[in-house]
C-alpha cells in the first residue's frame, strides 16, 4: 500500500497524464494493490507491465538514477527511523525542484555509424521544466504552477539548502560498528614458528672479492 500512496503523489505532481508503469519483478510492486492502481480505476487505465528477470538494462534509464538520485546523495548508509525518512523526503521535495526545474540534460536523437566508429548526437541542453513547456500534452495548470515555482526560487539558495539537509541526513546513518578483524589461526602460527631475519642494513651490501691485477695475471 505505501508504493501505491506514491504513485498517487507522483501522479498528482506530473505535468501530464501516467500512461504506464513499468517495474521490475519486486514483490513490492507485483502485487494486487498495484495492479488494481492501475486497471481498476476509473476513466482511463494505467498500462501496466515489468521487466524481464535478471535484466536489468529494461529499465537502463531508470537504473542509472539510482546512482545520480540516490547513491550519489545518501551513499551507501543505512537509515532505518523515522527522523530519517521525514528527513530524506524533506530533501527530496527540494531535489525534486532543483533537478526539473534548474539542471538541464541532453538527450541522444541520432547515431551516426563511420566504419568502425558510432558517433552520437545529441539535441541542445534543456532542463525538464523546459521541456514540459514545449510539450503539447502538458497540463497547462500544473505547468503554470511549475512557472510560478520557477519565478519564485533563487537556485542558488535552493542548492545550499539542500546540502544543510543533507548534512543533517548523513548523521543519522546507521553504520555498523566493525570489530578489528583477527590474524587467521594459520597465519599466527607461521608468524610464530617463522625465524626473524635481521634487520641489519648489512645484509644489502655485496661483499663479492673483485678481481685485482695479480689476480688477472695468474689466470692469464
Amino acid at each position: 500500500e505505501a508504493v501505491v500512496t506514491a504513485m498517487v503523489e507522483i501522479e498528482s505532481n506530473l505535468p501530464f497524464d501516467l500512461l504506464g508503469v513499468d517495474s521490475d519483478n519486486g514483490g513490492e510492486f507485483i502485487n494486487s494493490h498495484l495492479y488494481s492502481f492501475c486497471q481498476k480505476r476509473k476513466g482511463r487505465k494505467v498500462q501496466f507491465t515489468r521487466s524481464r528477470e535478471y535484466k536489468k538494462d529494461d529499465n537502463a534509464h531508470i537504473e542509472q538514477k539510482n546512482w545520480t538520485h540516490v547513491r550519489k546523495l545518501l551513499g551507501w548508509d543505512r537509515y532505518d527511523t523515522e527522523e530519517a525518512l521525514e528527513a530524506i523526503n524533506d530533501v527530496y521535495n527540494d531535489l525534486r525542484i532543483f533537478q526539473n526545474l534548474f539542471q538541464p540534460s541532453m538527450k541522444l536523437f541520432k547515431k551516426i555509424h563511420k566504419g568502425s566508429r558510432l558517433i552520437r548526437r545529441y539535441d541542445n541542453p534543456k532542463t525538464p521544466f523546459e521541456r514540459a513547456l514545449e510539450s503539447k500534452e502538458a497540463d497547462a495548470a500544473k505547468v503554470q504552477r511549475l512557472e510560478e515555482i520557477y519565478r519564485s526560487t533563487d537556485p542558488f539558495e535552493l542548492s545550499q539548502r539542500i546540502d544543510q539537509k543533507l548534512g543533517r541526513i548523513y548523521k543519522l546513518a546507521v553504520r555498523a560498528k566493525q570489530a578489528p578483524r583477527e590474524t587467521p589461526p594459520l597465519k599466527r602460527q607461521l608468524r610464530i614458528s617463522a625465524p626473524q631475519q635481521s634487520r641489519s642494513p648489512a645484509k644489502y651490501l655485496n661483499f663479492k672479492k673483485t678481481p685485482s691485477v695479480s689476480d688477472e695475471t695468474k689466470v692469464k
